[in-house]
């Protein structure tokens, strides 16, 4: 995972449009859905929305045009020229960021001082921390491609797809299925610790208890002591393996009948019944090796994971202890519109970022059609339809998505419950804060 927490894969796709973005038809407010907690309360009416941002002006779309991250710039430049091609489209000020914190507050700077009236990225967490001071000095907004929720502010949106969305989601559906108590085992890395601090607050928001987390690094040893520690082994199952031990060593036939008797002993379940796994590729097939040794696997345990898991689903299906797993992510057909027309457009299939820089672009052409880049406009409460299924920008900077989970399955991952096509309305907020400076 990159320490800025690009959107790493191709995580899906979604829109029956590939040139516009629609708001989503839902007027009347929306039934609980699972994953996103319903409230009960009514949608904000806009008028209590600060009416923040610009109304007019062109749309600057910072992006690293050189530098390291230049072909993933390159590529998100092509989906939102896509989704600019859209008649009544404003104009799109294209600005080099050189993949730098420096470079995307310079730019940011000029396209502001331009009379742009909105912007579009930059990448990453980092460069978007400098922007993001800079435009809310001007008043205006910014929809990120980073997928570090950790800058979502007023006026300013992540839109990638964040650990915390993927999180509330599966988690929410283990829920559902009377798996209430998790537990996680996660990498010590920036994705990592947001999926935890994710999971801690998603099972406050259910109800439910505490949950317990490891953190391993890229060592076999630490993995292995993760396992062991988060599955409560040496209180479960190793003091069993003592005392059978210790009557072997008797050597005598009292020994050997009480040895057999101890080995007939069923070791008690680990103390949680879903486990979060942030591992992938090598190091997840190793937790599939361990947790069955660590008596902490499946059917009393369901595995929950990330939505990088869409890569690794047809290997996983070949371990017996991760086959059936579930993990969150959107629904890969709901996005062939877009797939077919970046493709003939193109001559390639986009990454899974365009998606992300297609829907942006598309929610500009929007704005503008309907008043302006303004937090009223931006903040619609029914959501919108992009290329990776409904999502809605919250005037907390906050942004709800709604993912499918998929179970894995030897002839490949299959819809155990649907993407929603409509989000809960949003609760009331408190009047958001400035954004802090940095």
């Amino acid at each position: 995972m990159s320490r800025h927490l690009l959107t790493p894969l191709r995580l899906a796709l979604a829109t029956a449009a590939a040139t516009s973005l629609l708001l989503s038809g839902c007027t009347e407010p929306a039934p609980g859905l699972p994953g996103l907690p319903m409230s009960g309360a009514t949608a904000e009416p806009p008028s209590a929305i600060p009416d923040t941002g610009r109304t007019s002006g062109p749309v600057a779309l910072l992006l690293p045009l050189s530098g390291p991250f230049a072909p993933i710039g390159q590529s998100i430049k092509q989906a939102v020229q896509l989704a600019f091609s859209a008649p009544g489209a404003p104009p799109l000020d294209i600005r080099d960021t050189g993949g730098t914190p420096q470079g995307a507050a310079a730019a940011a700077s000029a396209a502001i001082a331009a009379g742009d009236g909105l912007i579009l990225g930059p990448l990453t967490k980092s460069d978007t921390q400098a922007v993001a001071s800079v435009a809310h000095a001007a008043n205006v907004n910014v929809i990120a491609f980073t997928n570090d929720e950790t800058v979502a502010a007023p006026g300013v949106w992540p839109l990638g797809i964040t650990p915390g969305q993927q999180v509330s989601r599966v988690v929410s559906y283990a829920a559902d299925h009377g798996r209430t108590r998790t537990a996680a085992i996660l990498p010590d890395n920036a994705f990592g610790r947001l999926m935890g601090a994710s999971l801690e607050a998603q099972a406050q928001n259910l109800g439910e208890p505490s949950p317990n987390i490891g953190y391993f690094d890229n060592s076999f040893q630490s993995l292995t002591h993760t396992v062991r520690s988060i599955s409560a082994f040496d209180s479960r199952g190793a003091s069993i393996e003592a005392q059978i031990r210790a009557a072997r060593d008797q050597d005598d036939q009292a020994g050997r009948i009480r040895a057999a008797k101890l080995e007939r002993e069923p070791i008690p379940p680990p103390p949680f019944d879903a486990l979060l796994v942030g591992a992938t590729g090598e190091q997840l097939a190793e937790v599939g090796t361990l947790l069955p040794y660590y008596e902490a696997g499946p059917p009393q345990i369901q595995l929950l994971g990330p939505s990088l898991w869409a890569h690794d689903a047809t290997a996983m299906a070949t371990h017996d202890s991760l086959r059936g797993a579930v993990y969150a992510a959107p629904d890969p057909s709901l996005g062939l519109a877009f797939d077919q027309k970046f493709q003939s457009t193109y001559g390639s299939a986009p990454p899974g970022i365009d998606k992300i820089g297609f829907d942006a672009g598309a929610i500009a052409v929007l704005a503008a059609r309907e008043g302006g880049y303004t937090m009223q406009v931006l903040t619609n409460p029914s959501g919108f339809t992009g290329t990776d299924g409904v999502f809605r920008l919250d005037p907390d900077g906050h942004v709800q998505r709604g993912l499918a989970v998929f179970k894995v399955e030897p002839g490949g991952p299959q819809i155990v419950s649907p993407a929603p096509a409509t989000l809960p309305p949003p609760t009331n907020q408190e009047e958001p804060a400035a954004p802090p400076t940095s």
